[in-house]
């Protein structure tokens, strides 16, 4: 029995080596490797993937992983980090200092800066902590919400 993990990762490693048209032939393709999949479970792994149909060199429209994707992924991932390693968020007049887990504080500062937060003029991480300079204290408070927000 494979994870849903190990199943997604096998469906983009299949998309990209062959060109697959239909969620049945994903479906033949992934039970030959050992994944017992029905077409229910294909179709929902296609929308958490994000996959697309794009058209082949050969004119077909094949299942593909666009590069908003990927990005969309990626982001999803920063973002994640930052919830598991965020362990406070404090404002202090235009600056909020937020503490991570030791060693996370430059993660969690890629994820703040590909959060795109309007009112944030830049940040600094170090090992376990973040200091962001913000355009206001008014921003201040706007930006620790979206960022208690993301930290879940």
């Amino acid at each position: 029995m494979y994870s849903k993990k190990r199943r997604l990762e096998k469906i983009l490693e299949l998309i990209k080596e062959k060109e697959i048209q239909t969620q049945d032939e994903l479906v033949t393709y992934l039970n030959d490797d050992g994944f017992n999949v029905t077409q229910a479970t294909v179709s929902r792994d296609i929308k958490n993937l994000r996959l697309i149909k794009a058209a082949s060199d050969e004119g077909v429209f094949v299942y593909s992983r666009s590069e908003q994707t990927a990005q969309i992924t990626f982001d999803e991932k920063l973002r994640e980090i930052f919830s598991h390693s965020v362990t406070s968020i404090s404002p202090a007049g235009n600056i909020i200092v937020v503490k991570t887990l030791s060693g996370a504080a430059q993660a969690a500062a890629s994820a703040i800066d590909s959060a795109d937060i309007d009112g944030i003029l830049g940040s600094i991480g170090g090992d376990d902590t973040i200091m962001i300079v913000t355009k206001s204290e008014k921003a201040s408070g706007y930006i620790c919400a979206r960022l208690s927000e993301m930290r879940g």
